[in-house]
């Protein structure tokens, strides 16, 4: 199916590798010219790379930034807009959480996890919805989580993560009038190089074997590329009826309803 995608401009936030790099490659297979950033500059350089080896090297911008900082958002959100004139996908990916219970977990890890999730997805929708209005319209999803929805995984991740879909949600509502449409996805556990389902693999591998065993029904973790698919779709025309949702890949490994 053509998505319908050639020559738009997209913009994904945490993007040197995982659920970010993997959108960014969908969506520039799909035609659109990509910006990728993160903060470590030789990881993403190598994403860039990567991704110029499937696309026209010209279609492809990297911009190394801490988008922790609202001048590191505004940064990347200029130089997209520099380069390629214009902006019509954001894709919201960049995040972290650390602490554990609410005993332990003390301010810093709280506003850490503020500070360097939702905050980003504020300050980049914000400076992107008056390029999209000018455009005609455009596309915001945010890489949420399943432990968005219901109960699991770090608590400072479950609150950020279920503060981007209601954002994601009342945004859908305040925007669908310029004809940009936001949605969310809740990946469920996701095995990429370099991430932490992927570590606890190389560093527990029977204890892992037992945790897909147990809590993913297809008997494996997800694919990166298998997220990324979905965004590139969500983004895309052949979506035009879809804004205000929150969709799960997770492989049935939740247990919500909704």
């Amino acid at each position: 199916m053509d998505l319908l995608l050639t020559d738009k401009i997209a913009l994904v936030t945490g993007s040197s590798r995982g659920l970010g790099f993997a959108a960014a490659r969908a969506l520039l297979e799909e035609g659109c010219s990509v910006v990728i950033c993160a903060r470590g500059g030789e990881r993403l350089q190598e994403a860039a790379e990567t991704l110029r080896r499937t696309a026209a090297a010209d279609r492809v911008l990297a911009v190394q930034a801490d988008l922790s900082s609202a001048e590191g958002v505004a940064a990347v959100v200029d130089r997209t807009v520099e380069s390629f004139g214009g902006l019509d996908i954001l894709v919201n990916n960049v995040g972290r959480a650390g602490g554990g219970g609410i005993v332990e977990t003390g301010d810093a890890e709280w506003e850490a996890a503020l500070d360097e999730t939702l905050f980003p997805a504020i300050r980049a929708s914000r400076l992107a919805v008056p390029h999209m209005r000018e455009r005609g319209g455009g596309a915001i999803t945010m890489i949420a989580s399943i432990w968005g929805r219901e109960s699991g995984g770090r608590m400072t991740y479950n609150a950020v993560k279920a503060a981007e879909i209601s954002l994601a949600k009342s945004m859908a509502r305040e925007l669908a009038p310029h004809n940009i449409r936001v949605n969310s996805v809740a990946p469920g556990s996701i095995s990429f190089p370099g991430g932490s389902w992927h570590r606890r693999q190389q560093e527990d591998p029977e204890g892992m074997a037992a945790f897909v065993r147990e809590q993913l029904p297809f008997g494996r973790f997800g694919r990166a590329e298998e997220v990324g698919a979905v965004v590139a779709f969500l983004a895309s025309p052949r979506a035009s009826w879809v804004s205000g949702a929150c969709l799960t890949v997770d492989g049935c490994q939740s247990r919500s309803l909704i």
